[in-house]
């Protein structure tokens, strides 16, 4: 508007008159934008009810910036625990890991004959969340975090360390309950998710997972259940070699630092 709106508009304006198409409504703010004249016609245009909401937030505004910044308190706490550590849509992952470890501890328990199921799992149990910590379907926040320093490799070791918090207790739980050894229980388990991080900086975490879930399956666990025999990859005799492996795949996931930042672009 390159002409100053009447006293009429301005009026109507002020006390959002429906008459007023959205044409003008838009230019009369863009003018008051500039003009100071008529930004003091339309203060002096305002109602009393108007003119008291105005004076009710102005009070409101002066005794918070008189009384200081708020302390953070528990709700800030927890958001950064939240954002940083922990992602709402890893709970159903979660939930879903140790059901199915819960039910592969009943078969155990009704079907003798069978091989440990629980030890057969517990390598891709920490997998399904590990592959959703950092990917940007699963959390709301992925496009403002992907823009932070956070972001890759510090994000994603927090969250997969938030996912084996959760794992790892209920694989020792479980293992305590079927006799089988906590070492050969924890350690194929921490050595695919350093693989998992390690594949992850060329491929996109969700990819390795998802690769290294197919490959396990269908090498290891289906042959075991079908001969009803335990794998030699997971004998008493191999957790110095499970050792090693989680030690190596550990090192070298942490040295391919410049890959992981960019795991934000991969998934």
């Amino acid at each position: 508007m390159t002409t100053h709106p009447s006293l009429t508009q301005i009026d109507r304006y002020a006390v959002g008159d429906p008459g007023l198409d959205e044409p003008g409504v838009w230019a009369i703010e863009v003018h008051l934008e500039d003009c100071a004249d008529c930004r003091a016609r339309l203060a002096g245009s305002t109602t009393v009810a108007s003119r008291a909401v105005i004076d009710r937030v102005a009070t409101a505004l002066d005794r918070e910036i008189a009384a200081g910044p708020a302390p953070a308190g528990r709700s800030r706490s927890w958001s950064v625990l939240r954002y940083r550590w922990f992602v709402g849509t890893l709970l159903p992952w979660l939930a879903m890991t140790v059901t199915v470890l819960a039910c592969a501890a009943l078969l155990g328990a009704l079907w003798s004959g069978l091989p440990s199921l629980v030890l057969l799992i517990a390598p891709l149990a920490p997998l399904p969340g590990v592959a959703v910590a950092w990917h940007r379907r699963a959390d709301p926040a992925w496009e403002l975090i992907a823009a932070t320093p956070a972001a890759g490799l510090t994000m994603l070791l927090r969250r997969t360390a938030a996912v084996l918090a959760f794992v790892v207790p209920a694989l020792a739980l479980l293992g305590a309950g079927t006799g089988v050894s906590l070492a050969l229980m924890l350690l194929p388990c921490l050595a695919f998710t350093a693989a998992t991080l390690l594949l992850g900086s060329l491929v996109g975490v969700r990819r390795a997972a998802i690769g290294l879930i197919a490959v396990w399956t269908l090498v290891v666990i289906a042959p075991s259940v079908i001969a009803a025999r335990m794998p030699v990859v997971l004998s008493a005799g191999s957790v110095r070699s499970w050792a090693l492996a989680t030690v190596l795949l550990t090192v070298v996931a942490l040295l391919r630092i410049d890959g992981s930042r960019r795991l934000s672009h991969q998934d």
